[in-house]
């Protein structure tokens, strides 16, 4: 055994010799062999320090700081142990028998050292996050842009757009009254509308006075553009990319813009031209996926069925008895439903494209301002007399209108000039493209009436002869509870 390798040894003795020759590698730890090539066959070459990887023919030894030497070494392993599938090392860093380490067995079941997370369903994806600001190009006219829109206030009128003189309104008439038969009827209605209302009073009702008077709703539309601009951004699939290289940007309120319909609500958004460009997704930094956030991007999560002890106690015949979990078949995990156990999902942020096309977005929004006022005489409430139909005696729609002047209600004129002036100034981030006003005159008849020695009124009022009678006698008949 003490023979040196490489010397011959006579030709009687081989027979004798071959049962020595397992035990040579052995040895020699950490030496290379006689390999060609390799420079060192010196005592106390620093190769054989256990756990270094470079033995290969033809290199020289690597340097010793920066490389880890052996499974001991930190942070070679994940703080929370082997993820699924992995290969745990033997002790010491050179491989048994020169031979490459293998991984476990198939029917090995690999162990955490620390939990794997619980599942939550009800827990949210978290939400796409915008890039960066410094990373968006300067684009000229859009400085400062950001990712949450801004208003842009609508260039300055040059001319006004109004008449030189007030339009030639017609004469206002009030309408016809009602007779005190069609009174009658419309609160025999009104009563029949109620279940627990007596009809008898309405029947043998006194009336002892009818005033009929006309309400009147004034109403003043104003139809307003208003223009917001922010950073947007899509997955890019490929689709056109118009840079500032085409040209540059024309302003926000030069970008051709109209509605569907004039006094109707509605938005639309647009790419502002010359302003787009492709960037690396900030989320997923162009990998097209992220880590799942269920279970953190182990795969597995513990079995909520047993709670990743693998096994359940149940009581059998006044004992306990403990089996193994048939949800997780016993060990103690099992597979993500939300990535179904590849640990990586989409990128929600480039929609698993890698890459974001980013631009400047114009959001254009058209909304329909509305304000009325009513003039009624009555006790009847002014939320009644807008929801019924009436008689539209004055309707006028331009760009700007004038004030109502020549009502014969004085109160009419007055709240027309005020909310006309109201609304010149009110929207001073938008542009008005049209007003409209009008003016409904619904009928009201108040009913003065007795029954039984009681005296009470109620209301008609609108062309559906609807009734408001609060006072009514017989509100509740015979049979009724109130409770």
């Amino acid at each position: 055994p003490a023979q040196n390798p490489g010397y011959p040894v006579p030709a009687g003795q081989q027979p004798g010799y071959p049962g020595q020759q397992p035990g040579y590698p052995g040895q020699q730890p950490g030496y290379p062999g006689q390999q060609p090539g390799h420079p060192g066959q010196q005592p106390g070459y620093p190769g054989q320090q256990p756990g270094y990887p470079g033995q290969q023919p033809g290199f020289a030894p690597p340097p010793q700081q920066g490389y880890p030497t052996g499974p001991q070494a930190p942070g070679v392993n994940p703080p929370n142990g082997p993820p699924q599938g992995g290969y745990p090392q033997p002790a010491g860093g050179v491989p048994q028998n020169g031979q490459p380490m293998q991984p476990p067995s198939g029917g090995e079941v690999v162990s955490y050292d620390d939990d794997v997370p619980d599942e939550n369903p009800n827990e949210e994806e978290p939400v796409p996050s915008a890039p960066l600001l410094e990373n968006m190009d300067n684009i000229q006219g859009y400085n400062n842009m950001s990712f949450n829109n801004a208003t842009v206030p609508p260039p300055p009128a040059y001319d006004e757009v109004t008449q030189d003189n007030p339009p030639d309104r017609g004469e206002i008439k009030t309408l016809p009254v009602i007779s005190e038969s069609e009174a009658r009827d419309a609160l025999l209605g009104f009563v029949a509308q109620n279940c627990c209302y007596g009809k008898g009073a309405a029947q043998s009702m006194v009336v002892r006075d009818r005033e009929s008077t006309s309400a009147f709703h004034y109403t003043l539309e104003t139809f307003t553009e208003g223009r917001h601009t922010a950073w947007a951004y899509e997955g890019f699939r490929g689709q056109p990319v118009d840079g500032p290289q085409n040209g540059i940007p024309p302003a926000p309120w030069d970008i051709p813009a109209a509605p569907n319909q004039l006094f109707l609500n509605g938005k639309v958004a647009v790419e502002v031209p010359h302003t787009a460009s492709v960037k690396v997704c900030h989320t997923c930094l162009g990998a097209c996926k992220v880590r799942c956030h269920r279970c953190y991007g182990f795969g597995r999560v513990r079995c909520s069925s047993c709670r990743g002890s693998g096994s359940k106690s149940h009581m059998r015949n006044g004992e306990h008895v403990t089996s193994r979990c048939t949800f997780c078949h016993g060990h103690g995990r099992r597979r993500c439903n939300f990535c179904h156990g590849v640990g990586m999902v989409n990128c929600k942020t480039c929609s698993a494209c890698g890459q974001l096309k980013c631009f400047i977005q114009l959001t254009v929004t058209w909304i329909n301002h509305v304000e009325d006022y009513v003039e009624e005489k009555t006790a009847l409430p002014n939320e009644l007399i807008k929801s019924v139909t009436g008689k539209t005696v004055l309707e006028e729609q331009y760009p700007l209108v004038w004030p109502v002047t020549n009502f014969p209600d004085p109160a009419i004129n007055q709240a027309s000039n005020t909310i006309v002036q109201k609304h010149r100034t009110a929207f001073a981030s938008e542009r008005i493209l049209h007003q409209r006003q009008k003016v409904r005159l619904v009928p009201v008849t108040e009913v003065s009436s007795q029954y039984k020695s009681t005296d009470f009124k109620f209301f008609v009022y609108g062309d559906e002869s609807k009734v408001y009678a609060p006072e009514y006698p017989q509100q509740c008949c015979c049979g009724c509870t109130i409770l």
